[in-house]
């Protein structure tokens, strides 16, 4: 399995005051056999993000065919568990809409921030989501306090139920003179995907002492086995996308130097690769990804070619 750089496909550059900076987290959908809408968070002068959207071409996906001028997703009000930011996780069909998971960002006096995960609804592809409840659907619980986000979300269609892997911070670790939190890959599962367990069961710990946590990350279901694009963070490699694969979601085997994407040689991700986002169709298999700075340098794409 190796993936092939098609390149960077866009950055945020002032297109507007709440697109100022950035264009993070890459979460890739296609609504039709044109188009991938790629949702991202985007940030403003204040470095809060909101949710919006690029959509590219589905057969050569470097090319940009629109992209939102409002949000599809602002930010909480006030207090509220998203006030000073949101992200796009996971967006899932569900009837005749589309399920968007996001994190909500807040700050504290004492930790730099914490992350909880949400849930919006959308009606009309994406173009605008409306809050389920203006608290989390992953709040924190006795043995998951600091960070429960980062997740990715699958319906499982054939066992009739909604599964999520998901980040818990367990501490903080300092990098570069910054506080930033430890983290471990949790699973949870959940009859309608709104409500889920306090507590996820712990599938995959960081490579320790180098490695400390990892980023959202994206799973996929084919041919009965269970595929991990996983977006490890480390002390000597920032970011770097691995390669994980499973026979149950739970039990996870890491192949190092196969499938994933490590840093390029020169560049807009020489210095970081993360949070990818895999679309499969006619075209061949493509992974949205961000590249130095979680997103400073904007999105690029890479195709599978083995």
């Amino acid at each position: 399995m190796r993936w092939a750089r098609l390149g960077q496909v866009f950055n945020a550059e002032q297109r507007s005051s709440w697109m100022d900076s950035y264009a993070y987290v890459p979460t890739a959908y296609q609504i039709d056999e044109e188009r991938i809408r790629v949702f991202l968070a985007f940030r403003d002068k204040e470095q809060v993000g909101r949710i919006g959207w690029v959509d590219v071409l589905a057969n050569d996906p470097t090319q940009v065919i629109e992209f939102s001028r409002e949000p599809s997703l602002d930010i909480g009000r006030v207090g509220a568990f998203d006030d000073n930011g949101v992200t796009p996780l996971a967006v899932v069909a569900e009837g005749t809409g589309l399920r968007l998971y996001y994190a909500g960002w807040q700050l504290t006096p004492r930790a730099r921030y914490l992350l909880f995960t949400g849930l919006a609804i959308s009606t009309d592809q994406g173009q605008r989501f409306t809050r389920l409840q203006e608290t989390p659907i992953l709040d924190r619980s006795p043995d998951e306090l600091i960070l429960r986000s980062g997740a990715h979300v699958l319906k499982d269609e054939e066992m009739g139920i909604w599964k999520m892997w998901y980040a818990v911070a367990s501490g903080f670790v300092d990098v570069g003179g910054k506080q930033v939190p430890t983290y471990h890959m949790a699973y949870l599962e959940s009859v309608d995907g709104i409500s889920w367990p306090q507590k996820g069961k712990t599938v995959l710990t960081p490579l320790a002492p180098d490695e400390y946590g990892f980023g959202r990350s994206f799973i996929r279901k084919k041919n009965g086995r269970y595929e991990l694009w996983l977006s490890a963070r480390s002390h000597s490699k920032n970011y770097v996308i691995d390669y994980a694969t499973s026979a149950d979601g739970v039990h996870w085997q890491r192949h190092a130097g196969y499938g994933g994407l490590d840093h390029a040689a020169e560049g807009w991700d020489s210095q970081m690769t993360c949070f990818p986002s895999i679309i499969e169709n006619k075209h061949g298999t493509f992974m949205f990804y961000n590249g130095n700075g979680f997103g400073e340098t904007g999105f690029g794409v890479a195709k599978l070619v083995e």
